[in-house]
């Protein structure tokens, strides 16, 4: 019988695994061990007032501001077990010592041990593994003793046990605990006092202890739920009986909304409603990081964290959004989604899936349809499939291949027994003829893509190719071929642009914006209300959803889901953004879907799964506050120093390199958490937002610094700005007194310069002043030079005026005598007595003296001083000496000289020789080149 029980239980177990295989999730994030920097196992978790995390880990306290985790290692490198937060203190206890942690000026936690304080012999091998607080008394609980401290005065007493003490808590003003073999007690007065002895109270170890309906409840490891009733204790039967009486509960947390969650030792987590039904379980094969869950806790905002054997992970089930998983079964990238007939239907690029809506079976594979799944379309109550292979009909969850044309993109009804299809090629007409469905024609004159196309009046059809533009088409009556093709030059092509129809009207989206057809005009226009729906700067795709059953129209942004909502009080719509990271909802760029599942609920597609969003469940986000968590300071070729967070910073001149950290203790992960700061002093803008948690400035002047820094999630500011003041002081050739003595030298050497400049000045003047004077005199000699040598040109001219003149007195002379000697010659060789008188008279005038005196004035005009220069030189000279020196001054020669002299030629070299005598001049020296050297 023990042997069928085992069995039974033991496929009870596969079943329960099979059933929760598949099921949408709230989103898990995982830490590792790489991202917290630490070991695996994680003991207990508590959170601060400035809403901090702190995790007790094996190798010491984990410490998590929402941007970055820091590891406080144990002082004595033991196993940390347990943490509590208490007002700004965080309390922990590990082997054999227990105490407090508090932040320094630096934001740095120190520890400080109680142990140690009060002299505390604490047992071999004894570890604190619980921490409760109650009414200002901490309590530190080993497995041998209960260590009671007063926070304010510091009373310790204590409470030991004759056996394991397995669980402690604090409810409802009182302090419980379980001591194995002996059963629950209650401390009062700072004494334990038994309120319960019952055997599975004695004999099983409690996991948690909590109240509900002003009853005890208690969980146990392996036996379920009981619960105390008038001093009795009870069984409390639920439906999740069957799972607990597999599973091994290690931690337990009653949530503040009567929920619960449960951590197995080796399958997961279950999570339970006010019944005990279970409404989630999720382990390894679900996304969590390890089957084994240590501690469970849940945070100011209801938040789930778990500590686990490998790992750390947070999740909501308050979450708007839940994620699908199935790690048995890949549904592959969803592209399209719908319900029919009570089923959901995946399209997916792997095939067609479905599953019953609303429950947790597995989704199932429509047989035949393996391959790329573009659309599924209910008409007329039948639901057609767009498929890579052609187009099919469901019917009851089966597959029957219509239209056997590769590239099927969509199907849209024309009339009752019409419908037209867009394919990879063109343009389809089906028809049904005895309630079966049928390919007809193909529409001749377009052969491009029709991935979206819309069905206007007249005849008409818009084809959308994002790589071509839209092309206005008209067709024939029977629609067999295109009669006119116009393609629209208003609007501008574009990746992943959508044409679609929302509220009768047509809509054109591109990374451009959106553009609304007018009909009066025939074209498309910007429509400003609709563009807010892509704006630019956050594009990833122009692809817009209409949701008839909402008259929602939907778009995807990097920052979220954006949709116009019908306004209620006018026709204007209202635009609404949810902040949602586009890794939850990434899907295939340019395939983007959501479903309408019901109320408030949507479906929207992923890569590997998809998620669901109930607007009901989102919130704006509450108010929140950004932390600055540490600054370092850095001085070149130095290491960092940590900068005291309590107080204005005076940093030396070379200390003026400054790096900010700053945080939001905000852990819903589905949001961006963006940042923004500015340096006042350095600049007076604010940045830009961006991600990163930190700030670093290089080489900052001297001078007064405000650092501050605000954040912002899901579009909400933070209700704080963080700021930090500090100042870089002058370098030391910049002090006051340095300064001062700068100054006193500048105005030295201004009065020295002012000295020395007016002194050049002064040299500088008496140098230009003797220059003019130089330049001055040199004018005037350069004058007196040009008038010297302008007489000296007159007197050279006039020098040459005179001895022309004293030439041509010469030679008059000299043709006078020769002629007059002719005369004289001719009448003497003529014999004639009558002419004695004549000869006499010729005589006279060749003995006349006057041309000498002539001819001695113009010599001395011609060159000055000769006759007294002779005559001073040589005085033995007489006057016919001097007479015979002027004409050979004159450079005559003998047969000149002689009529001048009226003597013969012979006669005058005589003269010639005697004068020689009288000068005492040498036989090798001439007569004439002595005397024109005079």
């Amino acid at each position: 019988m023990i042997r069928f029980k085992n069995i039974f239980l033991f496929f009870f177990f596969l079943s329960t695994i099979q059933v929760f295989q598949a099921q949408e999730i709230p989103p898990i994030h995982n830490f590792t061990t790489e991202d917290y920097g630490a070991e695996n196992q994680n003991w207990s978790i508590s959170q601060a007032e400035n809403k901090y995390i702190y995790v007790a880990n094996n190798k010491g306290l984990l410490e998590y501001n929402g941007e970055n985790w820091q590891l406080y290692p144990t002082p004595n490198e033991t196993i940390l077990r347990s943490v509590k937060c208490i007002g700004d203190k965080v309390f922990t206890g590990f082997y054999r010592d227990f105490g407090y942690w508090q932040k320094n000026e630096f934001g740095i936690l120190e520890f400080t041990s109680i142990v140690d304080a009060k002299k505390i012999e604490m047992l071999e091998d004894e570890q604190i593994w619980e921490i409760v607080e109650l009414d200002g008394w901490v309590l530190f609980k080993s497995l041998q003793k209960i260590y009671i401290y007063n926070l304010k005065t510091g009373i310790l007493k204590i409470i030991e046990a004759d056996n394991l003490i397995a669980k402690i808590v604090s409810l409802n003003g009182f302090i419980y605990f379980q001591e194995l073999g002996k059963g629950l007690f209650k401390i009062e007065n700072g004494e334990p006092e038994l309120i319960s002895s019952a055997t599975v109270l004695k004999e099983n170890r409690i996991t948690e202890i909590f109240l509900k309906e002003e009853k005890l409840f208690f969980i146990t490891q392996k036996k379920g739920f009981y619960f105390l009733e008038n001093s009795q204790l009870k069984k409390w039967t639920i439906s999740a009986d069957k799972f607990l009486e597999v599973n091994t509960i290690y931690s337990a947390k009653l949530l503040r909304d009567n929920k619960m969650v449960l951590g197995s030792v080796s399958n997961g987590i279950i999570y339970l409603n006010e019944k005990g039904e279970i409404e989630s379980q999720i382990n390894q094969n679900l996304g969590l990081a390890n089957n084994t869950v240590l501690s469970i806790f849940e945070d100011i905002d209801s938040n789930i964290w778990l500590g686990l054997d490998n790992g750390i992970n947070f999740l909501n089930f308050k979450s708007p959004f839940k994620l699908f998983v199935n790690k048995d079964l890949f549904l592959g990238t969803i592209y399209t989604s719908t319900l029919f007939k009570g089923n959901l239907y995946l399209g997916t690029n792997q095939g067609l899936f479905y599953k019953k809506y609303n429950s947790n079976d597995n989704f199932q594979f429509v047989k035949n349809t393996q391959g790329q799944v573009w659309s599924l379309k209910i008409i007329d109550n039948q639901l057609f499939c767009g498929h890579d292979s052609g187009t099919f009909l469901i019917k009851e969850n089966k597959a029957e291949l219509i239209v056997n044309i590769q590239g099927s993109w969509d199907v849209k009804k024309l009339d009752d027994t019409t419908l037209i299809q867009g394919n990879y090629d063109g343009l389809y007409v089906l028809k049904r003829e005895n309630n079966k469905w049928s390919l007809k024609n193909k529409i001749d004159g377009f052969e491009n893509s029709a991935r979206y196309f819309l069905l206007l009046d007249n005849n008409r059809i818009f084809v959308n190719h994002e790589y071509k533009g839209v092309f206005k088409l008209k067709i024939n009556k029977n629609y067999s071929s295109v009669l006119e093709n116009i393609k629209e030059g208003t609007l501008q092509k574009g990746i992943h642009s959508s044409l679609i129809k929302h509220k009768n009207e047509i809509l054109y989206a591109s990374k451009k914006g959106v553009y609304k057809y007018l009909k009066t005009s025939n074209n498309f226009v910007l429509d400003t209300l609709y563009s807010k729906l892509i704006p630019e700067k956050d594009f990833i795709t122009a692809k817009l959803i209409s949701d008839p059953a909402t008259n929602k129209l939907w778009s995807f942004t990097k920052k979220g889901l954006r949709f116009l909502n019908p306004g209620q009080f006018s026709n204007n719509p209202s635009l609404d953004l949810i902040p949602l990271r586009n890794t939850l909802f990434k899907g295939a760029s340019g395939f983007e879907n959501i479903l309408h599942l019901e109320k408030k609920k949507y479906l929207v597609g992923a890569t590997n799964g998809y998620v669901t969003l109930d607007l009901s469940l989102f919130t704006v986000p509450k108010s929140f506050t950004v932390d600055i968590t540490k600054i370092y300071n850095y001085e070149l070729d130095q290491p960092s120093k940590n900068v005291s967070l309590t107080e204005k910073v005076d940093f030396k001149n070379e200390e003026n390199s400054i790096e900010f950290f700053y945080s939001v203790p905000n852990f819903t992960k589905s949001s961006n958490i963006l940042y923004q700061h500015k340096l006042e002093g350095y600049n007076s803008k604010w940045s830009d937002f961006s991600q990163s948690n930190f700030v670093f400035f290089e080489n900052l002047p001297f001078g007064d610094y405000t650092f501050k820094v605000r954040a912002s999630v899901g579009g909400e500011l933070s209700e704080n700005i963080a700021e930090f003041q500090f100042k870089i002081e002058k370098p030391w050739y910049l002090s006051t007194l340095l300064i001062v003595i700068y100054v006193i030298l500048f105005l030295l050497i201004i009065y020295a310069w002012h000295r020395a400049s007016k002194k050049h000045y002064i040299k500088q003047q008496e140098k230009l002043l003797d220059k003019a004077q130089k330049e001055l005199e040199l004018k005037e000699l350069e004058s007196s030079q040009k008038i010297i040598k302008l007489n000296n040109e007159k007197l050279r001219n006039d020098i040459e005026s005179k001895s022309r003149e004293l030439a041509t007195s010469t030679m008059s002379i000299i043709k006078k005598n020769e002629f007059l000697n002719t005369i004289k010659k001719e009448l003497l060789e003529g014999k004639m007595q009558s002419i004695d008188k004549v000869v006499k008279i010729i005589d006279k005038n060749m003995t006349n003296t006057d041309d000498w005196k002539m001819f001695q004035e113009a010599f001395n005009n011609a060159d000055k001083k000769f006759l007294k220069k002779m005559k001073a030189k040589h005085p033995e000279l007489t006057p016919n000496d001097l007479r015979l020196c002027a004409y050979l001054r004159l450079n005559l020669s003998s047969k000149e000289i002689a009529p001048l002299l009226n003597i013969s030629p012979r006669s005058v070299e005589v003269k010639r020789y005697r004068l020689r005598k009288k000068m005492n001049l040498g036989h090798d020296e001439n007569l004439t080149n002595y005397i024109l050297e005079i």
